[in-house]
């Protein structure tokens, strides 16, 4: 009888990078894209290439992806994990993806601009403000029609908290790959009864009694801070609910926002997050965060 693990939480920094950012598992990162661009696009191979852009110019701000990797027919991907709520997200997802494109750029006049595609797959652990379900695929298309006028940038957007199916439900390998993510850090055993080889390696992978000391030590310090950051979230609803109500129903739900998101950056600050994380999170001006 298999007995119970404990394994990583893929909504950490840590133990997302452990699972997807090495290549020496690069067979899992190839199998979850195939998986999730079943019908569109298969991956062969994967190239993990350096995940820090520089800018052009020392001023600018400098990118850096959780994973970024190229196929073998020189399609790129960025998979990134986004745990924390941003006001701007979709925007600075875009602005990842087009340096990308603009890097693929070549100097002189031989170069007739064409492209290699460029997908961004983006794990969300909230729900986006527009969005009503848990798949958003985003191309180039006819504003008219619909249809896809370019194939050369792609976002794919996963908001995890609107992935509801338990196991025995998933349909397919791309829905159990999904439970899989989402519900990792509570399983103890495999429950797909090792159907497939890929997910005993994940699972191997993301075993907490196989890091070392140093490892246990940054991931439970990354684990603390992601419990404390959805705890305040919680607690902000809470209050921000309760003020809503004293106020009324139109005056009390701009209070009750504006309340939690008071409450958020306060929880916050004191866990000691920078103040560009806390804006992000909150909406609150540099000065309102400052005056906390």
């Amino acid at each position: 009888m298999e007995k119970d693990r404990k394994f990583v939480n893929p909504f950490t920094d840590f133990g997302f990078k452990r699972i997807f950012a090495q290549e020496i598992n690069k067979d899992i990162v190839i199998d979850f894209l195939n998986c999730l661009l079943d019908g569109e696009r298969t991956v062969a191979n994967l190239t993990f290439k350096n995940p820090e852009i520089l800018p052009e110019v020392e001023e600018k701000r400098k990118i850096i992806f959780d994973v970024y990797c190229e196929s073998n027919d020189g399609t790129q991907f960025i998979v990134e994990m986004q745990a924390l709520r941003q006001d701007n997200f979709l925007d600075r997802a875009l602005y990842y993806e087009s340096r990308l494109v603009v890097e693929q750029g070549k100097k002189g006049k031989e170069w007739d601009y064409q492209l290699n595609p460029v997908y961004g797959v983006y794990f969300m652990d909230f729900k986006m403000a527009h969005s009503t379900k848990f798949r958003t695929d985003v191309a180039l298309c006819d504003y008219k029609t619909g249809k896809i006028i370019n194939h050369n940038l792609r976002q794919i957007f996963l908001e995890m908290p609107r992935f509801t199916k338990e196991a025995d439900e998933c349909e397919n390998d791309f829905e159990r790959w999904l439970y899989l993510i989402k519900n990792m850090h509570m399983l103890k055993r495999m429950p797909f009864n090792a159907q497939r080889a890929v997910w005993d390696k994940l699972l191997d992978i993301a075993d907490t009694s196989a890091l070392n000391a140093e490892e246990l030590k940054v991931y439970e310090e990354e684990l603390k801070i992601y419990r404390d950051y959805h705890n305040t979230m919680n607690t902000a609803r809470k209050e921000g609910l309760r003020e809503g109500l004293k106020e009324g129903m139109e005056k009390g739900k701009e209070a009750g926002m504006k309340a939690e998101r008071i409450e958020i950056a306060k929880n916050l600050k004191a866990l000691g997050l920078s103040s560009s994380i806390i804006q992000q999170s909150t909406g609150l001006s540099e000065l309102e965060i400052q005056s906390l």
